[in-house]
């Protein structure tokens, strides 16, 4: 029949029929194209990952990050069926370097960023700018591990042998010297915790790299240095530097014999890091919760525990959710650590 033969009283009818008919297949295929992406997204990260996956870090070979990304990439690539893990070193500007390069990254979770409490939570309060906003421009995967700091020093170069013989004989130097890794760590503001904890008003110099700030130590340019345990324990182990104490609530037990600060007679100060994995923006949700299980996998078993603990760190393995709101706390903590000692860089 064609439409000649429809008499005009039936053009009404049949034109809303097919009206509805245009307008119920329209709804269709827009109701399609989410299922579809949703559809994507679950089979990309059943397959994930099919290539190497890249883990940015923001500090040299040997640091204490790096120990903790290698381990970590080691982990995963045994877990993924040896899919290649690359760590990849961006030292510089005490991390931020490589946090604003890992922020530009493509979000589709072959580029990560194993991030510390220096770029993610302390940085908004130190910098007036930062080439990167960690609110924003970074979605929280999994915090690793926690650490303590140990105080270092250079037996040769200074006598004391706890914490309130160097309080005493610093006293009698003309100023506490203490070396960081770089402004805005946590071992810059670390040093003014100790300093207001012992009343003396420390004067940090930073170094450009953490063999920079050891160097200056080895030379008696600076008394000492707040290090992550996990890179203090084999300088102390070595003979090579002493810790004169942790700033843990307990004991390390990668360094049992050092007792805290606090045990010491110093009960106001305790502080301590993170590290964790971060992927820029954006990255779909399902490969987050993936790459999150992931790694609390490798973390929490038994090999990866192990070798983590051996390292001087505390393993967390946290989720996703639960690192946000570490990251959120944190800033918050340190940004009132940051105010009360004045500091501000461009």
């Amino acid at each position: 029949m064609n439409q000649a033969s429809i008499p005009p009283s039936q053009y009404g009818p049949v034109r809303a029929r097919g009206r509805r008919a245009l307008l119920a297949a329209a709804i269709g295929a827009t109701l399609a194209v989410p299922f579809a992406g949703a559809h994507a997204q679950a089979v990309s990260a059943a397959a994930y990952p099919s290539k190497p996956v890249r883990i940015i870090v923001g500090f040299a070979a040997g640091t204490g990050p790096d120990i903790v990304a290698r381990l970590l990439a080691q982990k995963l690539s045994e877990g993924w069926g040896n899919h290649g893990v690359i760590v990849d070193n961006k030292p510089g500007a005490g991390g931020l370097i490589a946090a604003g390069d890992a922020a530009r990254a493509t979000a589709d979770g072959y580029t990560l960023m194993l991030g510390e409490t220096g770029q993610l939570s302390i940085a908004p309060s130190s910098y007036n700018k930062l080439p990167y906003d960690p609110a924003k421009d970074f979605v929280p995967v999994s915090q690793v591990v926690t650490s303590d700091f140990a105080l270092l020093i250079n037996p040769q170069k200074v006598p004391s042998r706890n914490v309130k013989d160097f309080v005493s004989w610093t006293q009698q130097q003309k100023g506490l010297f203490l070396a960081t890794f770089g402004a805005g760590t946590p071992g810059h503001f670390g040093a003014f915790m100790f300093g207001d904890a012992v009343k003396l008003k420390p004067e940090p110099v930073h170094y450009r790299s953490t063999a920079d700030a050891l160097g200056g130590l080895f030379s008696g340019d600076v008394q000492g240095v707040f290090a992550s345990v996990g890179l203090a324990a084999p300088q102390v182990k070595s003979g090579k530097l002493l810790a004169l104490g942790t700033t843990g609530a307990t004991r390390t037990h990668a360094l049992p014999d050092v007792p805290t600060i606090k045990e010491q007679g110093y009960a106001n100060l305790e502080f301590s890091s993170w590290f964790g994995i971060v992927a820029p923006a954006n990255t779909p949700a399902p490969i987050v919760a993936r790459l999150s299980a992931d790694i609390v996998k490798a973390v929490q078993s038994p090999d990866g525990k192990a070798r983590l603990e051996e390292a001087g760190f505390k393993v967390t393995g946290t989720g996703a959710d639960e690192f946000a709101r570490i990251i959120a706390a944190d800033t918050v903590t340190w940004g009132k650590a940051v105010a009360a000692t004045g500091f501000k860089a461009d």
